[in-house]
């Protein structure tokens, strides 16, 4: 079974305006929809997608962490 094929769209919607060269950084890993919002719920440092385990994120979807959280402007504001 083929899963969807992710767009700059669907990077737009969970990421935000993280410009054109992030986007296709994120496009190239080859990350699927679940990877994305799997990375998404790290960044917003959702405590109950991660369990108490805390797994580290790996494979595609710590990639795109990666390629997101390396600009602090695309961060959480902790102060919130």
């Amino acid at each position: 079974m083929t899963r969807p094929k992710v767009t700059s769209d669907d990077v737009r919607r969970l990421f935000g305006d993280i410009g054109d060269q992030r986007i296709a950084a994120i496009l190239a890993t080859g990350a699927g929809h679940e990877e994305l919002e799997e990375a998404a719920a790290w960044l917003a440092l959702e405590d109950d997608v991660m369990g108490e385990m805390e797994r580290p994120l790996t494979g595609a979807a710590a990639e795109v962490y990666e390629i997101v959280a390396s600009d602090p402007a695309l961060l959480p504001d902790d102060d919130a």
